[in-house]
């Protein structure tokens, strides 16, 4: 059987800390068959700092033997309410990620893994990855939720938050944060993507690991 991966990008939703700090996050989905995944079907959501976050890791630990295809340009003008630029970037968002799981090198990558199948904030994938953590990339993936879960060596979180500028530095959603999620009315873009496979809400499922 010829190995399929089906990956989309899809379902912006507007995500409030609090009055004045706001950002976008996508819905990406994942449907295979391929053997370099043990979960075959998973949806987180990420924000494009954490794209930025995902092709810059594994630019560098590709070293150079690969040309990684490249994300929606930045847009300092970039605004949460225009429906046309939202749809653009989706569907940048979503051709970069089809491009970057037809590589096995990029594949055989933890910090792909973690991104595509965990709700990790980027400390916590860069901690799993080091091996700073009481929990495994496996683990992490296989205990993915729909919400940041917490786990008795969480990293100290950055307490700085900023609204959805395009900025390289910017960390993940907040998880101690209580978040409000409210759908953005794209008519016509992302149903155009066109990709195959049956979209399933990971169920809920709380995760605690002991020491190792």
């Amino acid at each position: 059987m010829q190995p399929v991966i089906s990956v989309w990008v899809r379902d912006p939703r507007i995500q409030k800390n609090d009055f004045w700090h706001a950002y976008i996050d996508y819905e990406i989905g994942l449907h295979t068959n391929s053997v370099f995944f043990t979960k075959k079907i998973s949806i987180v959501r990420r924000r494009f700092s954490e794209f930025v976050w995902l092709r810059q890791r594994l630019q560098a630990n590709s070293m150079l033997m690969i040309s990684l295809p490249p994300l929606p340009p930045k847009n300092p003008f970039f605004s949460l309410n225009n429906a046309k630029q939202i749809a653009e970037r989706i569907q940048g968002l979503q051709k970069f990620l089809e491009q970057i799981v037809q590589s096995p090198l990029l594949l055989s990558d933890s910090c792909l893994h973690l991104f595509l199948q965990s709700q990790l904030s980027i400390s916590k994938m860069d901690a799993c990855v080091a091996g700073r953590t009481h929990f495994s990339v496996a683990q992490a993936v296989q205990c993915c939720t729909l919400r940041r879960f917490h786990f008795e060596d969480d990293l100290p979180n950055d307490s700085s938050l900023s609204c959805d500028c395009d900025s390289d530095s910017s960390e993940s959603r907040d998880p101690d944060s209580e978040t409000k999620a409210s759908a953005l009315d794209i008519t016509g873009n992302t149903g155009s993507l066109g990709v195959s496979g049956t979209s399933q809400e990971a169920g809920s499922l709380c995760c605690s690991f002991g020491s190792t």
